[in-house]
């Protein structure tokens, strides 16, 4: 027979499980994630915008598992060649919005994460990013950065190989696969209005940076109560420039965990992935955009590792390399990728 003080132990233990097992099935839980999947009722076609509706209300470290839609239409992917089975029952529901655009991006969200408050940071973790359908496509837009030269609007189905990761662009070629969410940010500034969904900006938005890969971490500075994230705009494959305007386009799906760092400010969207640190700048011009990219690589290492200015400025002239994000989204984007490997611990 058990004492009576082992028997308390014992169900102070069997107690302590259970909490242990409540919590971990707690709705946002990394063993219960949110689900948001999209519908007519939860997209924000083309915009990022402070007065937009949540479509999800969520708690600062919560999970959460999302499927964002291509942005294309049913028509358009048929006469590409799509047959029209393989369309998404998603996308063709979505059809029915009428309250579009400016821009043309079909996101998910917005998502209103509840501690969120202006002035705040909120931290993304980029958990998991897997294909959605079989296929993507590469159209030549008109706002290309060569459209000026090259006028034909051909648009390609491109199969996508989950095993493999492989896309088959043409006989003989095959570009690997590398998804990423194209569009990931908040609502801008309240003063900034309905924000077209195509041009980045201090909200993040439509970054097309091709390091936001799954493990990546991307920091945004918060404009409006609750954020208003939205995501979006995947792709499965991208070379910095996106030269024609688009990308491998396809849906995917994904997972991702949300924090909210209070006292902590940033100017710019941030990121960091295993091996890098990266900082990015958003502007009409290219020039501008480096300069922004640059700054605030300069501003993180005098901020985070104690350099001083001009040591900043040196060290990024040394080990940092700033790279073209994309040439075609109104602003233009750039970022600078310092390795952490630098950095020997003593």
């Amino acid at each position: 027979m058990l004492s009576a003080s082992t028997f308390k132990t014992l169900a102070a233990l069997i107690l302590f499980a259970q909490s242990l097992s409540l919590a971990a099935q707690k709705k946002g839980s990394a063993s219960n994630p949110h689900v948001l999947n999209p519908s007519p009722t939860t997209v924000a076609w083309g915009h990022y915008w402070s007065e937009m509706p949540p479509s999800l209300r969520i708690q600062s470290g919560d999970y959460l598992k999302v499927h964002t839609l291509l942005t294309s239409t049913p028509e358009r992917l048929e006469g590409a060649g799509l047959p029209a089975e393989q369309v998404e029952k998603e996308l063709r529901d979505v059809q029915v919005i009428k309250d579009r655009g400016p821009g043309g991006h079909v996101l998910t969200g917005p998502i209103y994460i509840e501690e969120a408050e202006p002035g705040d940071v909120l931290e993304v973790r980029i958990l998991s990013i897997d294909l959605a359908i079989p296929y993507g496509y590469n159209a030549i837009g008109q706002n290309g950065f060569l459209s000026d030269e090259i006028f034909d609007r051909k648009m390609k189905i491109i199969a996508l190989d989950r095993e493999k990761m492989m896309g088959h662009f043409a006989d003989g070629i095959e570009i690997p696969l590398r998804p990423f969410f194209g569009s990931m940010g908040v609502a801008p500034p309240p003063e900034a209005g309905r924000w077209n969904s195509a041009p980045p900006w201090v909200h993040a938005g439509n970054l097309d940076n091709k390091e936001l890969i799954a493990g990546t971490i991307l920091f945004i500075p918060v404009h409006v109560k609750g954020a208003l994230f939205e995501i979006g705009d995947g792709h499965a494959a991208q070379g910095n420039g996106e030269v024609d305007i688009t990308a491998i386009e396809t849906s995917l799906k994904g997972e991702l965990q949300f924090v909210v760092h209070k006292g902590k400010t940033l100017r710019w969207p941030r990121a960091e992935t295993a091996t890098h640190i990266i900082t990015m700048g958003c502007d009409r011009d290219l020039t501008a955009a480096t300069r922004i990219a640059v700054r605030e690589m300069i501003h993180y290492l005098m901020d985070e590792k104690k350099l001083s200015q001009a040591d900043a400025y040196m060290l990024s002239s040394v080990a940092v390399d700033v790279n073209i994000t994309q040439l075609v989204d109104g602003n233009v984007g750039v970022h600078a990728m310092l390795p952490k490997g630098i950095f020997v611990k003593k």
